[in-house]
């Protein structure tokens, strides 16, 4: 848990700084840079949620696959069509990240 709260400490003050550096540079360009780098932060944001939602739900579905196959082997036939199912939905999430992104960088 140290490791988790460190971490979203040390995300929330890089993206502090940066805003910091953008302000100075938006005031000097007339504000317009600000947006700019409010989007290119929002595009970079989906793109990151959407791979680590789909990556945590892939490891936990091929997880639990795996633990039901090896406590019943016969039924391997059976899993694996729902399991590359779930997994193609999940791809999908990602992939829906990240077209959001390429959205928010034709607004730049």
């Amino acid at each position: 848990m140290k490791k988790l709260f460190a971490f979203f400490a040390m995300l929330f003050l890089s993206l502090m700084a940066t805003g910091l550096a953008m302000a100075a540079e938006g005031a000097a360009a007339g504000g317009d840079g600000q947006v700019k780098a409010a989007v290119a932060i929002a595009a970079g944001i989906a793109v990151a949620l959407a791979s680590f939602g789909a990556a945590l739900g892939q490891g936990r579905v091929g997880a639990a696959a795996m633990e039901s196959i090896g406590r019943n082997p016969n039924a391997a036939d059976k899993l694996f069509l729902p399991l590359v199912l779930t997994l193609a939905l999940l791809e999908a999430l990602a992939l829906y990240g990240f077209v959001i992104a390429i959205l928010l960088q034709g607004k730049i």
